[in-house]
C-alpha cells in the first residue's frame, strides 16, 4: 500500500467513525438516516432535472439514473 492510498482511506473511515458517533454506534440508525438523507437529495435532483433547461447549462443536465452504478 502506498502513502497516497493510506492518506485517501483515513478520511472515510473518520466520516464513518463520525456518523456512528451521532448516532451513539448504533449502526441501524445510521444506515436509516443515510437513506433517509440519499432519498431527499435524490427528491430535489429530481427536482432540478425537471426545472433546468439545456441552455442554462451549455448543454449540462441533471440526471437521476447513475447509469447502472450502484452507490447502495
Amino acid at each position: 500500500m502506498t502513502a497516497v492510498t493510506g492518506q485517501t482511506n483515513r478520511p472515510q473511515l473518520d466520516q464513518v467513525t463520525s456518523v456512528l458517533n451521532l448516532f451513539e454506534d448504533d449502526a441501524c440508525a445510521t444506515i436509516e438516516a443515510l437513506l433517509a438523507e440519499l432519498q431527499f437529495v435524490c427528491g430535489q435532483l429530481a427536482l432540478c432535472e425537471a426545472g433546468m433547461s439545456v441552455g442554462f447549462t451549455r448543454g449540462w443536465v441533471p440526471r437521476f439514473d447513475t447509469e447502472g452504478e450502484s452507490y447502495v
